[in-house]
């Protein structure tokens, strides 16, 4: 499962009936993200392996997988087990519906005839919730380069003519190269960058995340000012 570039944060929607699949294409064509459709559970499951979603709108009453089977089987394999689902029903709803489709893991469950305006609220939270996970998945990568790049000290060669000191001899502490300074500036900058979008999450991983983050931004600070002393 190839992931998708995080603007496109695409959505599966997932009914037996076209109808209900073109009524969800209108309203969530405004968001201008990708819209797959799956005709039913199974379909549903084959799409989510090939690619990746943001968001899965499954509806509750299906032929065969029921989309409340859907919805488990989604939570059951690792490669979808975090992608949000909302289950949406008609309006002879049993009353135990709802219970039933949080207890398989469903993020949200909607009753038609739902508000075109609500449905797109929450499917756009989820969007932002995929991009900025994926922009903070990019961000610590690059972090993680600079980190291994600014730790690894370069070795000049031996001089011709020049014997190589035993193990014994005391090796002098070699001398940070000039852009040292401007990777650890560089690193403290997204840093920061990193800590806002954790703090931005509001989640209690996240913040406490958030709070190492902002320890080592200070120790990378620290750094720098003892050099500049």
């Amino acid at each position: 499962m190839t992931p998708p570039p995080p603007d496109t944060a695409p959505i599966l929607i997932v009914d037996d009936m076209e109808e209900n699949l073109v009524a969800l294409e209108a309203v969530l064509g405004s968001l201008a993200t990708k819209v797959v459709r799956a005709r039913s559970g199974e379909e549903a499951l084959k799409a989510m392996l090939r690619e990746e979603f943001a968001v899965v709108l499954i509806d509750v009453l299906m032929p065969g997988m029921s989309g409340f089977e859907t919805a488990a089987n989604i939570k059951g394999l690792d490669q979808t087990k975090d992608v949000p689902v909302i289950l949406l029903t008609g309006a002879s709803v049993d009353p135990d519906y709802a219970y039933r489709g949080y207890t398989v893991g469903a993020a949200d469950f909607l009753v038609k005839p739902f508000d075109p305006w609500l449905l797109r609220t929450k499917v756009n939270v989820f969007l932002d919730l995929y991009r900025k996970n994926h922009q903070l998945a990019a961000q610590a990568t690059q972090l993680k380069r600079l980190l291994t790049g600014s730790s690894e000290t370069p070795t000049s060669p031996a001089e011709p003519g020049r014997a190589t000191p035993p193990p014994s001899e005391p090796t002098p502490t070699p001398t940070p190269p000039p852009g040292d300074d401007a990777s650890l500036a560089d690193i403290a900058s997204r840093l920061a960058q990193i800590e806002l979008l954790l703090r931005d999450a509001r989640d209690t991983e996240s913040a406490g995340l958030a709070d190492r983050i902002a320890a080592l931004e200070q120790a990378v600070e620290r750094l720098l000012a003892g050099r500049g002393a």
